[in-house]
């Protein structure tokens, strides 16, 4: 059996966050309390169906009309309201007629926000981009038929290979690419065009050359996108910085199984590290130093990490459908969710309130509590009384007679057998 440790969860800080799964499923979580509360599943939008597993999403939390952007299987492009779950309008991703959404599935999403602050109607610019290299800007009016305003561009990011990642920096004007067999490259996405490609490492001492598989990437910082980080399926994060060469700067080990999740902090040089084999630490990537190993171990593969931009907490979610909250000072788990079904994906609303959400009661379902509370008063008056049997403790106590000296003693069955009672006849 596996050795296994419990640890005690002291509670994490008033928070809401948002998870993905597996069946299509989108779960809010939200922990109320100044310290230590606990977190629970309050709503539960969408019905399980594992043909709309939700592989991407990306939320614009801003206090105004906040819109959540979430990618399914099936090729469509949701955009809901992240406070309700009301579906604002759905758009299919434009991808290639002849292959089928599960071949060519969305790897990358990204809502804009920026263009949104900028203008007063309506209106939504989405980026996403496929296995196939098949990336995409499009912008649409936010309506129940919503339809393309015509500045939508269309573009190609690899010709060969699979695209497992991507990324968009902090100022919307560049995106980061990279997959099996495919170098992670920079592009501008207002031209459309490339401006910086990575080069392969070098063979090994034995002349053997490691294939290119990126799984994960992100920018160390928002106001800055020469610098970022990458992990490999070899189980190696890489620091990039464009300005300098195209080779990584830093290069190291983490473990030994791939790397699947990479988040960068806000001090925009401590990343948090996820792995295959459930592994989660921080490293400062300046030097490649291991700051910490995360306490408490997840029994599946994290597949997305989280950083809360006022807390000093993150938030981690896998195939082993737990959701974990982590305090980065400590690094000590602060709280876990079961949810059920395998995790893709988690966000946090920054916008959340500790403010008690008063759901309104309909009349149905004051009808329905009436309805009850009836039939359970019906039952208790048709009910007869039931005679309770007399345990065998009570019969014992019965059977008992107080001697003179205080003490007790059993006292003799008054049955008599027939023989008995004829000697005695006869003897009187």
């Amino acid at each position: 059996m596996p050795r296994t440790t419990a640890l005690e969860c002291p509670g994490c800080p008033p928070l809401r966050a948002l998870t993905f799964d597996a069946l299509g499923l989108i779960k809010v979580i939200e922990a109320r309390g100044k310290e230590g509360g606990v977190p629970k599943v309050v709503e539960k939008w969408g019905d399980p169906d594992a043909s709309k597993s939700l592989l991407a999403a990306s939320i614009d939390d801003r206090k105004t009309e906040p819109l959540l952007a979430v990618a399914r299987k099936s090729g469509a492009v949701e955009i809901l309201n992240p406070v309700s779950g009301e579906l604002c309008c759905a758009v299919t991703n434009g991808g290639d007629a002849n292959v089928r959404p599960d071949d060519d599935a969305i790897v990358g999403l990204h809502l804009f926000r920026k263009n949104r602050m900028d203008s007063a109607s309506r209106s939504c610019i989405l980026f996403t981009c496929t296995t196939k290299g098949n990336a995409s800007v499009r912008s649409f009016e936010i309506t129940n038929s919503p339809t393309d305003s015509g500045s939508s561009k269309t573009w190609k990011v690899s010709a060969s290979g699979n695209i497992l990642c991507s990324q968009v920096d902090g100022s919307e004007n560049y995106s980061l690419f990279g997959g099996k067999n495919v170098e992670v490259n920079m592009w501008d996405l207002k031209e459309g065009t490339k401006i910086w490609t990575a080069k392969p490492p070098p063979k090994n001492s034995l002349g053997i050359f490691t294939p290119t598989c990126f799984t994960s990437v992100a920018f160390l910082s928002k106001d800055d996108h020469r610098k970022f980080v990458a992990g490999t399926n070899n189980h190696q994060v890489r620091l990039y910085d464009i300005s300098a060469q195209r080779r990584p700067v830093i290069s190291f080990d983490f473990r030994e199984t791939p790397i699947k999740a990479v988040t960068e902090d806000l001090d925009g040089h401590t990343v948090y590290i996820g792995n295959g084999c459930g592994d989660l630490a921080s490293v400062d990537i300046r030097t490649g130093k291991l700051l910490g190993c995360f306490l408490g171990k997840c029994s599946g593969s994290i597949r997305s990490i989280a950083r809360h931009p006022e807390h000093p907490v993150i938030a981690s979610c896998g195939l082993d459908s737990y959701l974990r909250i982590w305090d980065i000072k400590t690094r000590q788990l602060l709280s876990a969710v079961f949810l059920k079904q395998h995790l893709t994906k988690v966000v946090f609303d920054t916008n959340f309130t500790e403010e008690e959400i008063v759901h309104p009661v309909t009349n149905s379902q004051v009808r329905e509590s009436e309805i009850g509370i009836e039939m359970q008063t019906l039952d208790d008056e048709e009910k007869p009384p039931v005679k309770r049997k007399k345990s065998s403790k009570e019969k014992e106590s019965k059977n008992k007679v107080v001697n003179k000296d205080g003490g007790t003693k059993k006292s003799k069955s008054r049955k008599r057998s027939k023989g008995v009672e004829a000697e005695i006849a006869d003897d009187e």
